[in-house]
């Protein structure tokens, strides 16, 4: 890249817990268009994971250590604030459903109005369409084989 070029850069914001191949198959996918992406882990206090979130970093930044155009950071601020604190121009999310997509919407409405980011949206592959975080942990709470629904790097399995 010309070194008087601005860098694109993404926020790939959520709880991530787990990180799933859905996660990073749109990770893989926004790197297409862009020329960096910060996973973004957002801390809400209220909210319980199962994962904590030192877990959580050290899942994903295993998977994308040989990646330098992947970081992994956390932030307890909106959105908007920390992609504006870290030069994301742009935010990434993933949509699965009609549903995803009006929620998707609603927030990137509002982000742009505030600060002027914009929201690209990629769609979910086929194959990856029922995979959530939320299938994933309930699956462990079981005692369930993950393998086929998390990525081979983050040492879940």
């Amino acid at each position: 890249m010309n070194e008087n070029a601005i860098k694109k850069v993404a926020l790939f914001p959520g709880s991530f817990d787990p990180f799933t191949i859905g996660h990073e198959s749109l990770i893989t996918r926004g790197l297409k268009f862009v020329d960096e992406i910060v996973i973004a882990i957002g801390v809400n206090e209220s909210k319980k994971t199962m994962f904590s979130l030192d877990e959580r970093m050290a899942m994903i930044h295993r998977l994308y250590k040989n990646e330098p155009r992947v970081c992994v950071m956390s932030y307890d601020s909106t959105t908007v604030d920390f992609a504006q604190k870290v030069g994301a121009g742009f935010i990434l999310r993933g949509v699965r459903n009609a549903a995803d997509f009006e929620y998707e919407k609603n927030i990137a409405d509002v982000n742009r109005q505030l600060a002027g980011i914009e929201t690209f949206l990629l769609f979910t592959l086929p194959e990856h369409m029922y995979v959530s975080s939320s299938i994933v942990r309930e699956l462990l709470h079981y005692g369930k084989d993950i393998s086929q629904f998390v990525p081979k790097g983050t040492g879940l399995y």
